[in-house]
């Protein structure tokens, strides 16, 4: 971003009663500046004034590695006392336009992450209906030999398919490639099924996993996926 630096007089005063230290008779002038940049976006004005001398013969400024302790003082003294810039920071037509685009695209992007993505929310209201015949799921079982017990428990990962609605209860077939351990579902066969069913009910049901359970409560199954 381009940007230019100018100086704005602010005030002279003449010098009076100080010793010009270059040429001792030759008159100087005190003249108090502000900074202001400006760029396309915005303007801004030092808030400290600065100061230099000039010699009124001459026409030049005076180095201030040749000011005199006088001088320095009252150069202090007369800055406090300049009018203060008519702004610090000002924004230009340019400058407003660019942050209202800025917070246009920042509330689009907020409203973008609020929603759920497409994928999400169509695999969400799949997972909310009511399980049919033909549908294939992803998930695990778990098999216990004694309710609540879990020594002996078998479990197992891969594709289970719905074959068989009565009433409340599912009749589901697991998949022939169970996996003992987490496998990604891209990884397992989602195509051939056991002949035997497993009766069960459905026990919990959300936007994100199905849970069935047997009668007498010794097998689970833990749905996450809908193919």
């Amino acid at each position: 971003m381009f940007f230019v630096i100018s100086r704005v007089k602010q005030a002279s005063y003449a010098a009076q009663g100080l010793q010009n230290p270059e040429n001792p008779y030759h008159p100087m002038t005190l003249v108090v500046y502000h900074t202001l940049m400006s760029a396309a976006v915005c303007s801004v004005y030092s808030k400290k004034a600065f100061c230099e001398f000039r010699d009124e013969t001459e026409g030049k400024t005076i180095s201030r590695s040749l000011w005199t302790a006088e001088m320095k003082a009252y150069s202090r003294q007369k800055a406090t006392e300049v009018p203060k810039p008519p702004f610090i920071f000002k924004l230009t037509i340019a400058g407003w336009i660019g942050i209202l685009l800025v917070v246009a695209f920042l509330g689009l992007m907020a409203y973008d992450g609020m929603k759920p993505p497409r994928a999400r929310l169509e695999k969400t209201m799949s997972m909310e209906r009511v399980p049919g015949i033909g549908d294939i799921y992803f998930g695990h079982f778990e098999t216990y030999k004694e309710k609540g017990n879990p020594l002996g428990v078998k479990t197992g990962y891969g594709w289970f398919r719905i074959e068989k609605v009565s009433g409340e209860e599912f009749y589901i077939a697991k998949s022939k490639e169970m996996s003992q351990v987490h496998r990604p579902k891209e990884q397992l066969s989602s195509t051939d099924f056991e002949p035997e069913h497993l009766p069960l009910k459905l026990s919990e049901q959300t936007g994100y996993n199905l849970r069935f359970q047997s009668a007498d409560g010794l097998t689970e199954v833990y749905i996450i996926d809908k193919k």
